[in-house]
């Protein structure tokens, strides 16, 4: 762990030189961060350049599906097994990417919320997703991961007529365990809700963070 936390520290000061942000997105298997990916690609590519990271337990099929999206390089991460990408891994994969080409990084992790809270990959925050077939409770279950994440999506709102899930109930839990946590409503699925989040990932893009004085860290 010592020598994953010195190597999240170079990948941090490699993204800060360059002034690319890098967002860490975390979830259960199933949540949608792939399709909310292919989403953001297909939506923002013209004006952003999106570098994707993406690790997966045993196949390369997300990658392959969000290259479908992307002219900038899609990485995909197998780990054979492991339940998280660690810093050793995004520092190889970002020796394959022109960071200053780049306008933001996007590192999909493996699906779990457990083992991917602990490993710092030197992002510049983490985005952990939950949908609304998870239960509102999943914050207080997973609340290390939680804790961590600067932001939250909760994904597939186009189900919200269909099961019993209170929004508010879930926004208190995960504010129980991380009081400054920010929301997303979205469903990838359907497109509502993406507005406000492509807004925030514009704003997050390096240009703008450069015209407003700075890298967020």
């Amino acid at each position: 762990m010592e020598r994953n936390d010195a190597l999240a520290r170079g990948v941090r000061e490699r993204l800060g030189l360059s002034g690319v942000p890098a967002f860490n997105l975390v979830s259960s298997p199933g949540s949608g961060k792939t399709l909310l990916l292919e989403r953001t690609l297909r939506d923002l590519g013209d004006e952003l350049r999106i570098a994707v990271i993406t690790g997966d337990v045993q196949t390369q099929n997300d990658a392959d599906r969000i290259a479908r999206w992307t002219q900038d390089l899609v990485q995909a991460v197998v780990t054979g097994g492991a339940c998280h990408l660690d810093a050793s891994q995004v520092t190889d994969a970002l020796d394959a990417i022109d960071l200053d080409a780049l306008d933001l990084v996007f590192i999909e992790n493996v699906g779990n919320l457990v083992c991917p809270a602990s490993w710092d990959l030197g992002e510049t925050a983490k985005v952990v997703l939950f949908s609304v077939t998870e239960g509102e409770d999943k914050p207080l279950k997973y609340p290390k991961m939680f804790q961590k994440a600067r932001y939250a999506v909760l994904n597939k709102i186009d189900l919200l007529p269909y099961v019993p899930f209170e929004v508010e109930k879930a926004k208190a839990c995960a504010r129980e365990v991380n009081p400054t946590i920010e929301f997303f409503l979205t469903s990838a699925l359907t497109g509502e809700g993406l507005d406000v989040w492509y807004d925030f990932v514009r704003s997050q893009a390096k240009d703008s963070i450069l015209a407003a004085g700075g890298v967020e860290t």
